[in-house]
């Protein structure tokens, strides 16, 4: 039996970090070299899995497969046309992603199946100059709003492999993500 009464709401104010890096790049060189560091989520290799028991084992070795700089892309969509349509103005290119480790998002998911804030935002866009821009929030910072210090380690966890993906990617990396 449940214990929340209903109508219950609990609000948590937070501040979280977003990083916007210029990188030097084109757009298209960041877009491609993003898109193979960070693959799409490998679907049918994991629904290949689902008629029979895996161990947790066999999902950890094929995630690592399809993650090979800790992250998959499990959603993406090229706004940059969508909004050229509604403004006069050429206003450049984007394309935003989720992207995460379903691994670690279910390390935390156990302790607060709130903490499904896991897959995280992160954008690509050209500014008015022609310069590629990553924009990404930094993981800890969100996962430190629920207040759990093992969901927050995990938040940091995130913040290095973040800092290892923007190494390989050749692109600045925030001091925040490796304090």
């Amino acid at each position: 039996m449940s214990t929340t009464i209903p109508g219950t709401i609990t609000t948590v104010m937070h501040e979280v970090v977003q990083f916007s890096i210029g990188t030097g790049l084109s757009f298209d060189d960041l877009r491609t070299s993003y898109e193979r560091a960070v693959p799409s989520f490998d679907t049918a290799r994991f629904s290949e899995m689902e008629p029979e028991p895996v161990t947790w084992d066999t999902v950890l070795a094929a995630t690592a497969e399809n993650a090979p700089h800790g992250f998959v892309r499990y959603w993406s969509s090229g706004v940059g046309g969508m909004a050229r349509l509604s403004v006069a103005a050429d206003t450049g290119s984007c394309t935003t992603y989720l992207m995460g480790n379903h691994t670690i998002a279910h390390r935390v998911y156990t302790r607060d199946p709130a903490v499904l804030v896991a897959p995280q935002r992160a954008t690509i866009h050209e500014d008015r100059q022609g310069a590629a821009w990553f924009s990404v929030e930094q993981p800890s910072t969100r996962f430190a709003t629920f207040g759990n210090p093992d969901i927050t380690k995990v938040g940091l966890e995130l913040d290095a492999k973040l800092a290892d993906l923007l190494r390989f990617l050749d692109i600045p990396v925030p001091a925040a993500l490796t304090t």
